[in-house]
């Protein structure tokens, strides 16, 4: 259902008026070398990923809707991979994994599996940046799109478990797609 809602609504979502997250941007920049190497995960509408590109860094941008990848590559002005986060394979290829409001809608049971895959894809000191939607249960939004909805406790003891270091999480208020006020947690971790 949540892979459906972005491909049918791909055109509208890429385009929405959607603030860059700038200061967050930047401060995941700052922690990389100027030669480094990124992983978008769940680009959307490929704003996170162009602005990375027009700062100099080395971007691959992925998603896993084709339709939103079209819109991105649309943005970016370069190929955008189809892929689901449990797909990623690779191996100590990347410098920093940003994943801006995606990989909330991993289902908690896999997200351990998946969030080994993204410290795998690393290189030994590389960055992780990603959001969530702070809360204590899973569930839907009105758009039927699937959230596991966490707590900042449970991210970090998640991440500690999985031989992550230098975690933290800020949380603040903001909003989503959907207009409602949103509490979220903002992940910073490395390899």
């Amino acid at each position: 259902m949540t892979h459906s809602f972005y491909d049918e609504n791909a055109e509208a979502y890429a385009s929405r008026n959607r603030k860059l997250p700038k200061l967050r941007l930047d401060a995941f920049l700052s922690a990389l070398s100027s030669d480094a190497r990124v992983l978008e995960l769940g680009c959307g509408g490929g704003h996170d990923s162009a602005y990375m590109l027009s700062k100099g860094f080395d971007v691959m941008a992925t998603d896993g809707s084709a339709e939103l990848a079209k819109q991105a590559e649309k943005m970016t002005g370069k190929p955008v991979k189809v892929m689901r986060f449990e797909e990623l394979e690779a191996k100590n290829e990347f410098d920093g994994v940003w994943a801006e409001a995606s990989l909330l809608h991993v289902p908690r049971k896999d997200l351990p599996t998946v969030l080994a895959r993204i410290r795998e894809a690393l290189k030994d000191g590389g960055v992780f940046y990603a959001s969530f939607k702070a809360g204590t249960a899973e569930g839907h939004d009105g758009f039927g799109r699937y959230y596991n909805y966490l707590s900042a406790a449970w991210l970090c003891e998640l991440l500690t478990t999985g031989g992550w270091r230098n975690i933290g999480v800020d949380e603040a208020d903001g909003s989503g797609y959907d207009n409602k006020p949103t509490r979220w947690l903002h992940l910073r971790a490395r390899k």
